[in-house]
Protein backbone atom coordinates (compact mmCIF):
# COMPACT_ATOMS: atom_id res chain seq x y z
CA UNK A 1 0.00 0.00 0.00
CA UNK A 2 1.18 3.48 -0.85
CA UNK A 3 0.33 6.89 0.57
CA UNK A 4 -0.90 9.69 -1.65
CA UNK A 5 2.47 11.42 -1.26
CA UNK A 6 4.36 8.34 -2.40
CA UNK A 7 2.11 7.93 -5.44
CA UNK A 8 2.40 11.61 -6.31
CA UNK A 9 6.17 11.27 -6.25
CA UNK A 10 6.13 8.03 -8.27
CA UNK A 11 4.11 9.62 -11.07
CA UNK A 12 5.36 13.19 -10.81
CA UNK A 13 1.85 14.46 -10.13
CA UNK A 14 0.57 16.98 -7.63
CA UNK A 15 -1.33 15.48 -4.70
CA UNK A 16 -4.29 17.66 -5.70
CA UNK A 17 -4.50 15.82 -9.03
CA UNK A 18 -4.74 12.45 -7.27
CA UNK A 19 -7.44 13.83 -4.97
CA UNK A 20 -9.32 15.14 -8.01
CA UNK A 21 -9.13 11.75 -9.75
CA UNK A 22 -10.46 10.12 -6.59
CA UNK A 23 -13.35 12.62 -6.35
CA UNK A 24 -14.18 11.88 -10.00
CA UNK A 25 -14.56 8.20 -9.09
CA UNK A 26 -11.50 6.90 -10.93
CA UNK A 27 -10.40 4.83 -7.89
CA UNK A 28 -13.72 3.29 -6.81
CA UNK A 29 -12.24 0.62 -4.53
CA UNK A 30 -9.50 2.63 -2.86
CA UNK A 31 -9.08 1.84 0.82
CA UNK A 32 -9.05 4.49 3.47
CA UNK A 33 -7.51 4.01 6.88
CA UNK A 34 -8.75 6.64 9.35
CA UNK A 35 -9.74 8.75 6.32
CA UNK A 36 -6.29 8.50 4.72
CA UNK A 37 -6.19 7.22 1.14
CA UNK A 38 -4.17 4.04 0.66
CA UNK A 39 -3.22 3.19 -2.92
CA UNK A 40 -2.91 -0.51 -3.76
CA UNK A 41 -1.37 -2.02 -6.87
CA UNK A 42 -4.86 -1.87 -8.41
CA UNK A 43 -4.96 1.93 -8.09
CA UNK A 44 -1.38 2.20 -9.32
CA UNK A 45 -2.27 0.24 -12.47
CA UNK A 46 -5.44 2.33 -12.91
CA UNK A 47 -3.32 5.47 -12.63
CA UNK A 48 -0.99 4.20 -15.36
CA UNK A 49 -4.02 3.75 -17.62
CA UNK A 50 -5.42 7.17 -16.67
CA UNK A 51 -2.14 8.92 -17.44
CA UNK A 52 -1.82 7.11 -20.78
CA UNK A 53 -5.35 8.08 -21.80
CA UNK A 54 -4.77 11.68 -20.70
CA UNK A 55 -1.64 11.82 -22.87
CA UNK A 56 -3.83 10.63 -25.73
CA UNK A 57 -6.02 13.69 -25.14
CA UNK A 58 -8.99 12.02 -23.48
CA UNK A 59 -11.08 14.03 -21.05
CA UNK A 60 -11.62 12.85 -17.48
CA UNK A 61 -15.32 12.15 -18.11
CA UNK A 62 -14.38 9.82 -20.99
CA UNK A 63 -11.66 8.16 -18.93
CA UNK A 64 -14.23 7.60 -16.17
CA UNK A 65 -16.58 6.01 -18.71
CA UNK A 66 -13.77 3.77 -19.96
CA UNK A 67 -12.89 2.71 -16.40
CA UNK A 68 -16.56 1.96 -15.68
CA UNK A 69 -16.76 -0.19 -18.82
CA UNK A 70 -13.66 -2.09 -17.69
CA UNK A 71 -15.37 -2.89 -14.40
CA UNK A 72 -18.48 -4.07 -16.28
CA UNK A 73 -16.39 -6.63 -18.12
CA UNK A 74 -16.04 -8.12 -21.60
CA UNK A 75 -19.57 -7.20 -22.70
CA UNK A 76 -18.32 -3.60 -23.08
CA UNK A 77 -15.46 -4.41 -25.49
CA UNK A 78 -17.37 -2.95 -28.46
CA UNK A 79 -17.90 0.38 -26.66
CA UNK A 80 -14.26 0.52 -25.54
CA UNK A 81 -13.05 -0.28 -29.03
CA UNK A 82 -15.27 2.42 -30.54
CA UNK A 83 -14.01 4.95 -27.97
CA UNK A 84 -10.38 4.10 -28.76
CA UNK A 85 -11.02 4.24 -32.51
CA UNK A 86 -12.53 7.71 -32.20
CA UNK A 87 -9.66 8.88 -29.98
CA UNK A 88 -7.10 7.43 -32.38
CA UNK A 89 -8.68 9.40 -35.23
CA UNK A 90 -8.47 12.54 -33.09
CA UNK A 91 -4.80 11.89 -32.18
CA UNK A 92 -3.86 11.19 -35.81
CA UNK A 93 -5.48 14.47 -36.90
CA UNK A 94 -3.60 16.33 -34.15
CA UNK A 95 -0.31 14.72 -35.23
CA UNK A 96 -0.97 15.82 -38.81
CA UNK A 97 -1.64 19.40 -37.67
CA UNK A 98 1.52 19.36 -35.55
CA UNK A 99 3.58 17.97 -38.45
CA UNK A 100 2.39 20.83 -40.67
CA UNK A 101 3.39 23.28 -37.93
CA UNK A 102 6.78 21.60 -37.62
CA UNK A 103 7.28 21.83 -41.39
CA UNK A 104 6.56 25.56 -41.25
CA UNK A 105 9.06 26.00 -38.42
CA UNK A 106 11.70 24.14 -40.41
CA UNK A 107 11.20 26.28 -43.51
CA UNK A 108 13.52 29.19 -42.61
CA UNK A 109 16.36 26.72 -42.07
CA UNK A 110 16.07 25.38 -45.62
CA UNK A 111 17.18 28.51 -47.40
CA UNK A 112 18.14 28.03 -51.01
CA UNK A 113 20.23 30.23 -53.23
CA UNK A 114 18.48 32.30 -55.85
CA UNK A 115 19.96 33.29 -59.16
CA UNK A 116 22.68 35.84 -58.63
CA UNK A 117 23.94 34.18 -55.47
CA UNK A 118 21.49 35.85 -53.10
CA UNK A 119 19.81 33.75 -50.46
CA UNK A 120 16.07 33.31 -50.40
CA UNK A 121 14.37 34.43 -47.25
CA UNK A 122 11.11 33.45 -45.64
CA UNK A 123 10.30 37.18 -45.65
CA UNK A 124 9.80 39.03 -48.88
Amino acid sequence: MYTIGQVAEMFGLPISTLRYYDKQGLFPHMERVSGIRKFSDTEIEALRVIECLKKAGMEIKDIKQFMDWCVEGPSTYPQRRAMFKAQRTHVEAEIERMNRTLDMLKFPHRRRRRRGGRRCSARR
